[in-house]
C-alpha cells in the first residue's frame, strides 16, 4: 500500500506530518529522519486500531487483511 504524506515545516523546529488518507493521523519529528520513522510507527497505529462498538450478528463475517 501507498500513502501520501504532507510533512510541514514546524514554526517551532523539526517537522510534522499529516495523512490525509488516514483522519487523525499525525506525527511530528525533531529531524526528518525521526519523522520518518515516527510517521511509519504512526500509520501502523492507525491501522492497528481495534474496532469497538460495533454490532456483530450471527450472518455477519470479521475478517483480517494484509494492506
Amino acid at each position: 500500500m501507498k500513502l501520501k504524506v504532507v510533512v510541514h515545516e514546524a514554526e517551532e523546529g523539526g517537522y510534522w506530518a499529516e495523512v490525509p488518507s488516514i483522519p487523525g493521523c499525525a506525527t511530528q519529528g525533531e529531524s526528518f529522519e525521526e519523522l520518518l520513522k515516527n510517521i511509519y510507527e504512526a500509520v501502523e497505529g492507525c491501522l492497528s486500531v481495534e474496532v469497538q462498538d460495533v454490532t456483530i450478528s450471527e450472518k455477519d463475517r470479521v475478517i483480517e487483511i494484509a494492506v
